[in-house]
């Protein structure tokens, strides 16, 4: 079907936005123009995409399905158009990352370190967010790389180009206000005291709840936080338990110790990952080669 490219950028900036008001002052037209675009897409279609009302705009179904694959599309032309510039102006072109909060402070650091010294001319841009949302940013196509925990349930194992990293996540208390140090503590026995984990868009709060059901136990946390840091903080002041990666933790700290649980904690992962329908751009390759690769190491 021979449509203008031109109208589905037109379509994506109003789905998008679900604005033609927005979209035609992002395209520099008229709203009459938009309009028209978008009438003419839906012709074409034999399709209506948007119900349109005088309070606001929505997609139909078929505009939803639409949507989903004009957005990666958008995407792919827009990396491609960056890397192209940046490529003639710097040689690699910009390194785009998504990670947590908690990956990036506590483990990318000393990588983003070495890239930037081996490359300084190449601009880094890290966005943070929650590891199955990396997921999500990755298979948009919306950065080049993604250095998430493992497993994650939004993330297709093929995308996986390392396993840089193994770890266990822990239980931790304030020694004076949960006095268990010398015991070995069930998950059940566990259910009895304040849990304090990350929330539930996190791929900790997912795997830690699983964990739990395979035990058939419903766990139902005191407090769900967005930050390990804080986590950290009010174990120490004993506010309750807090279930973390232990590549968090301070080396030796008296103000908390780690639980021992009768049932065993599965490793989890650190992994980065591309997406391999889309062309890796010379700088997210050079990255790449600066993670450790766990396999290689255990090997």
């Amino acid at each position: 079907m021979d449509i203008n490219y031109e109208h589905y950028k037109v379509f994506y900036l109003v789905a998008s936005s679900l604005s033609f008001s927005e979209a035609s002052r992002k395209l520099f037209i008229s709203q009459s123009a938009v309009s028209q675009s978008i009438k003419t897409l839906e012709r074409k279609l034999e399709q209506p995409l948007f119900i349109r009302s005088t309070k606001k705009v929505q997609l139909t179904p078929a505009g939803a399905m639409l949507l989903k694959h004009i957005e990666p599309a958008v995407h792919l032309i827009e990396r491609g158009e960056h890397q192209i510039m940046d490529s003639g102006l710097l040689g690699l072109g910009q390194l785009h990352i998504a990670a947590s909060d908690t990956i990036c402070r506590y483990f990318l650091v000393p990588y983003l370190k070495q890239f930037h010294e081996k490359f300084p001319q190449v601009p880094i841009k890290v966005t943070n967010a929650a590891s199955p949302n990396c997921a999500d940013l990755i298979a948009q196509g919306k950065v080049d790389v993604i250095v998430t925990n493992y497993p994650n349930s939004r993330l297709d194992g093929s995308y996986i180009q390392k396993t840089a990293a193994s770890f266990t996540d822990v239980f931790i208390a304030n020694p004076d206000c949960f006095p268990l140090k010398q015991q070995e503590i069930s998950f059940a026995k566990l259910q009895q005291y304040p849990i304090l984990m990350l929330d539930k868009n996190s791929a900790t709060s997912e795997f830690l709840h699983k964990l739990f059901l395979q035990h058939q136990l419903d766990l139902v946390p005191a407090m769900e936080l967005s930050s390990n840091d804080l986590l950290i903080d009010l174990a120490k002041i004993g506010i309750g338990i807090a279930f973390l990666p232990n590549y968090c933790l301070e080396k030796d700290s008296t103000e908390f110790y780690i639980l021992r649980t009768k049932e065993p904690m599965p490793n989890r992962q650190i992994v980065a990952a591309i997406n391999p329908g889309l062309p890796a751009s010379p700088s997210t390759m050079e990255f790449l080669k600066l993670l450790p690769n766990q396999t290689e190491q255990e090997e």
